[in-house]
């Protein structure tokens, strides 16, 4: 039997692929070792953010009085990780069986097991050969494994957190990116001690320096313990030694930057310095007709962007001819509050040499936010001066990476601050701050 794309993962690139795949007629097979719906779904973007969700309202519950809520005894509060746990895996499930049920709605087939990528471009699954006219590698990537030197340190990898059935009460959160701000909040949000470490300078990649200085100021003020550009050295007598500090360790969870899951194959695939799959900017490899998407590709470690990698590679495969871009996508941080950024860092900006305007304004001047208790943050807008050209916008508040996805819009049809300006938002609304910087970017806002 032969397909005319077959591809090698189910996560978030592979299985939209895969969907998109079946929407347009191709004949189309999924090859998933374990989890439908890959990292993102099973113990990644989905239930972490649902533990997080858990951690908020532990939090803001204990505030519930100045909103006139009498009778909560906040001495009496705990945090019920394996409740927690439950209604996340409840949410993971539920999605999951989603994913089954669309995938066989389009008409894909889901083979189980390891697929091996022979000379001939077929692929085998077990003993089993299969041919297709196209391969898309979507294997995804995972945390580098700590050093040797840390093998009797009571290390947890992400994806086995959801195993633990308790949680101790001294923690440390290692890696670089935005997860392990996220892990490391979760867990002080639930009152565990904790420290970050930041294994390198290569912290918060991506993300514009301001925002980077706001998490670090945020992270210290919440009484986590960042160490930036430091290394565990070895764990004895249940410390952790980092330089010359001993730190009270009784669980180390890996975030550590993440490696491409390579599947094997019998024709090399060309890889980065970094050790990703290679592609031209249609995600083709140096093997006609095999594509990679997704994590495994290094060019993003975000869902929503491998997902559209996967779409448009099905376009090119059909003929639909398109030019990816992969710059305008956000970048979302589901902190307290969350912290979000679409298009170009002000750092990007100035290396353009283009003149360009920093306009910003507050939550704690938006009606909405004193509603709800959730005044800390402002919108921050980069602008062209000559033409007015939206460049990058970034958002500090409480639903931050929902309110990102109007900027991305405004990028995507090459907006400018008159079009925000002058684009009615509905009052009472947190929303309402796009307009107020359209203004200030203009002139000055109107509530400030």
């Amino acid at each position: 039997m032969e397909y005319d794309v077959l591809i090698i993962g189910a996560g978030p690139a592979g299985y939209v692929a895969a969907i998109r795949a079946g929407q347009v007629g191709l004949k189309v097979a999924v090859i998933e070792k374990m989890y439908v719906g890959g990292m993102c779904l099973n113990w990644g973007c989905i239930p972490t953010k649902a533990l997080l969700e858990s951690a908020k309202n532990f939090k803001k519950i204990k505030q519930f009085e100045e909103f006139g809520i009498d009778g909560i005894d906040a001495d009496k509060l705990s945090f019920n990780w394996n409740k927690a746990k439950a209604r996340s895996s409840k949410i993971t499930d539920k999605l999951t069986s989603g994913v089954r049920y669309l995938l066989k709605k389009n008409g894909v087939e889901i083979i189980t097991g390891t697929a091996r990528i022979a000379a001939d471009k077929s692929v085998y699954v077990d003993d089993q050969k299969i041919s297709a006219k196209n391969v898309i590698i979507a294997t995804g990537s995972k945390p580098k494994v700590m050093d040797e030197s840390l093998k009797n340190a009571p290390i947890v990898e992400i994806e086995n957190l959801f195993s633990l059935e308790s949680i101790p009460e001294n923690i440390v959160v290692t890696g670089n990116h935005v997860s392990t701000a996220e892990i490391a909040q979760f867990f002080r949000l639930i009152d565990k001690n904790v420290t970050m470490v930041a294994n390198s300078a290569y912290f918060m990649v991506g993300l514009d320096e301001h925002l980077i200085t706001y998490i670090t100021k945020k992270l210290k003020s919440e009484n986590v313990d960042l160490i930036i550009n430091d290394t565990p050295g070895k764990f004895e007598n249940g410390e952790l030694i980092i330089a010359d500090r001993r730190i009270k360790c009784d669980l180390i969870v890996n975030c550590n930057s993440r490696k491409a899951i390579l599947p094997e194959s019998e024709t090399p695939l060309e890889l980065t310095e970094r050790g990703f799959i290679k592609t031209s900017d249609n995600f083709e490899t140096n093997i006609k007709g095999v594509f990679a998407i997704g994590d495994v590709a290094g060019k993003s470690f975000v869902a929503h962007v491998a997902s559209a990698q996967g779409i448009h590679v099905i376009n090119t495969i059909k003929g639909i001819e398109s030019t990816f871009d992969g710059q305008i996508y956000p970048i979302n941080m589901y902190t307290v509050p969350e912290i979000a950024q679409v298009g170009m860092t002000e750092q990007e900006v100035k290396a353009t040499g283009l003149e360009y305007k920093v306009s910003e304004f507050p939550l704690s001047a938006n009606g909405k936010a004193m509603i709800e208790g959730n005044t800390e943050g402002y919108i921050r807008m980069l602008s062209d001066i000559k033409y007015g050209q939206v460049l990058g916008v970034q958002i500090i508040a409480a639903n931050a990476t929902d309110m990102i996805a109007e900027a991305a819009v405004l990028m995507a049809t090459e907006g400018t601050i008159y079009d925000v300006a002058q684009t009615i938002h509905a009052h009472p609304t947190v929303s309402e701050i796009y307009m107020e910087v359209g203004f200030e970017a203009i002139d000055k806002a109107i509530h400030k």
